[in-house]
């Protein structure tokens, strides 16, 4: 996981995906295969706002969030190989499972998110998600989304 090699900035991520501050969870595409997977990472930092709230005194990433940040990398893969014609769309997930919380991520972490298509019919993509911080796994989920038209485009 040493490759820092930026395939998609900050700037092509916010062209790809609705999300924005405090939500969007992903700082840049590290490794990319399209239509198969990628790399993103996430810088954690102690001034995101979840740290106010979630155990203050000693700051853990929710792992909703991890996972959040695992589809948000993702949707990256899908509106590339889709050649951004479902950007700026929105993706809703259908299924969340095997998720499974190894170690904690705390901020000054730098977390590599891997995700891998397992399967893609019309609008439903199913991926492997695995977040890392350097060689350790501290979380994984296997999850479904479905890319619904944004109304308001």
């Amino acid at each position: 996981m040493s490759n820092t090699e930026t395939i998609f900035d900050i700037n092509q991520i916010k062209e790809m995906i609705p999300h924005r501050y405090p939500f969007l969870l992903v700082d840049r595409i590290i490794e990319h295969v399209p239509g198969e997977s990628a790399v993103g990472l996430k810088n954690v930092t102690m001034n995101e706002p979840q740290f106010m709230g979630h155990f203050p005194q000693i700051p853990v990433m929710p792992g909703v969030l991890i996972i959040e940040a695992m589809a948000q990398t993702a949707a990256i893969v899908v509106v590339d190989t889709l050649e951004n014609k479902s950007a700026g769309n929105l993706v809703y997930f259908m299924t969340i499972d095997e998720a499974r919380f190894r170690k904690p991520v705390v901020p000054g972490d730098t977390m590599h998110i891997r995700v891998t298509k397992v399967q893609s019919r019309k609008t439903v993509w199913k991926f492997k998600g695995e977040a890392f911080v350097g060689d350790t796994l501290c979380a994984e989920a296997t999850f479904a989304a479905m890319i619904v038209e944004d109304q308001d485009k």
